[in-house]
């Protein structure tokens, strides 16, 4: 397995409680929580209430916040691989640069960076939505600036920002949490946005103890939760479910009422007109990933915080420079632009991920479109499951969506060797017949994104014009789908097919 985040640990468990005890997760960074463990900067904490972010099998009722902080979250990953004895199948600090199959024997060969070979006879890949940060900004002149950089993904935290000029690129989910955590420590914040974020109360205080206590009542949070998922799959199957002029009518409705809403909540939030009507959104509040926080809209009435919506011309030796022509000159810089994420084609480099008689993902999903059965089998890629995969988001907590999504993977493996299979491989005309339903139910998420809010850069919406991020089904219908699909949707070879 490939990846030790919530989705590899949830694999992980499952493949124990099916009786599967050898197999070996294999992590690039030095402990178990994948972005909870890599991501520690200012501020970070989740945007959904904790009794919605955990494992079915792995309740916590001793949550100290409703949202609770970084720290906490990955202690709880943490927690849930030491309960479950997880840390014995861990190998970190390896990351894997390619995935080979192998003709001849049947089996995986993950090749290192380092170039060790390690072989599986069975691979599920555990790497998360957000796989790898961006490198390059798209921003010329990144590698002048002789200042300090701070990532999200690797913050520094032994450089002192106190008292500094410090600018930030982007408002992201990321940037919305630490703006408002280090704007009262900096001497000067600027931050500079390309397009506004929509910005949400956040309902958040300490957990009680009477609050824990209840919370630890048998099934009381797993009720809380169906309740949740409940709300989510009527919202989401309700969109995709009626004729679909009559969704677009109602989306379009939906957009118009709620950015005026919105803008009236700025009006009592933000003191500056000029900030306000340039953190005023012109596009739905699911056309890019909503926030919440209680202190970034604030952040900006504090006196040593300034907005810029100036595009960025190009970082120099000393700061940045807008396309006005006027210099910023910063102690820090903070790089929020984002991540490269799975439902992008260009995610996938060729030759990175070759199957079957040569069979390149990268290449299958470029020149095809993003495509996999129930979101996590590719025909041409035997013995190979993925977690996250195109048309897999329903709506959950990413836990929920994980499990379902590691329930298909143990499945599939465990029924491989009930037949006594050398080869699990999905059959194509399984794979066209769910991606053709799939498709067809996406077109009013496609009109969303690709019409109705088509200026507007979101990565729910990838390179080749598909929202591939989202599945259009409700939440029961697709953990249905992952636990109780028809087992011949599968080809099982007993023997080597030359």
């Amino acid at each position: 397995m490939i990846g030790a985040g919530p989705g590899g640990l949830a694999a992980a468990v499952k493949l124990k409680q099916a009786g599967l005890h050898d197999f070996v997760v294999v992590e690039r960074a030095d402990d178990v929580g994948g972005s909870w463990h890599e991501n520690t900067y200012p501020g970070l904490g989740v945007d959904i209430p904790a009794v919605a972010y955990q494992y079915s099998f792995a309740r916590n009722a001793t949550w100290s916040r409703v949202f609770p902080y970084g720290a906490e979250v990955k202690k709880y990953h943490q927690d849930v691989a030491r309960k479950f004895g997880l840390y014995r199948h861990m190998r970190f600090e390896t990351d894997i640069a390619r995935e080979e199959w192998d003709d001849t024997g049947n089996y995986w060969k993950l090749i290192t960076d380092s170039g060790e070979v390690i072989t599986a006879r069975f691979l599920i890949s555990a790497v998360g939505a957000f796989v790898r940060p961006k490198e390059e900004a798209g921003i010329p002149g990144r590698l002048n600036y002789q200042g300090k950089y701070q990532r999200p993904s690797s913050w520094d935290h032994s450089w002192d920002h106190r008292g500094k000029k410090v600018g930030i690129i982007g408002t992201g989910a990321s940037a919305v949490q630490i703006i408002p955590a280090i704007a009262p420590e900096v001497a000067e914040l600027t931050v500079f946005q390309r397009t506004p974020v929509w910005s949400l109360p956040k309902p958040d205080f300490p957990m009680p103890r009477a609050g824990q206590r209840l919370l630890a009542v048998p099934g009381l949070q797993a009720a809380l939760h169906g309740v949740v998922l409940v709300v989510v799959d009527l919202a989401l199957r309700g969109a995709i479910s009626v004729p679909t002029e009559t969704a677009k009518k109602a989306m379009t409705w939906f957009d118009r009422v709620t950015i005026a809403l919105y803008e009236r909540y700025l009006g009592l939030v933000v003191k500056d007109p000029a900030t306000r009507a340039e953190l005023t959104p012109d596009f739905g509040p699911l056309a890019k990933r909503p926030t919440m926080s209680n202190g970034y809209l604030r952040a900006y009435n504090r006196a040593n915080v300034g907005l810029v919506t100036e595009g960025i011309e190009e970082i120099t030796a000393t700061g940045i420079r807008t396309r006005d022509g006027v210099e910023h000159e910063f102690d820090m810089i903070v790089l929020a632009t984002g991540y490269e994420v799975f439902s992008d084609p260009e995610t996938y480099r060729p030759g990175t991920i070759v199957g079957r008689n040569g069979f390149d993902l990268g290449k299958f999903w470029t020149e095809n479109g993003m495509q996999a059965y129930e979101s996590v089998s590719v025909p041409g890629l035997p013995n190979r499951w993925t977690l996250v995969g195109p048309y897999s988001w329903t709506g959950s907590g990413w836990h929920s969506f994980v499990e379902m999504t590691a329930d298909h993977a143990v499945r599939a493996i465990t029924e491989g060797l009930r037949r006594k299979a050398a080869v699990v491989e999905v059959r194509k005309e399984a794979l066209d017949s769910y991606h053709a339903e799939i498709f067809r139910r996406a077109e009013p998420i496609r009109f969303y994104f690709n019409e109705l809010n088509a200026h507007t850069p979101t990565y729910y919406r990838n390179s080749q014009g598909d929202s591939t991020y989202v599945r259009p089904s409700g939440f029961f219908e697709a953990s249905r789908g992952h636990r109780r699909f028809p087992l011949d949707d599968y080809s099982y070879e007993t023997a080597p097919v030359r």
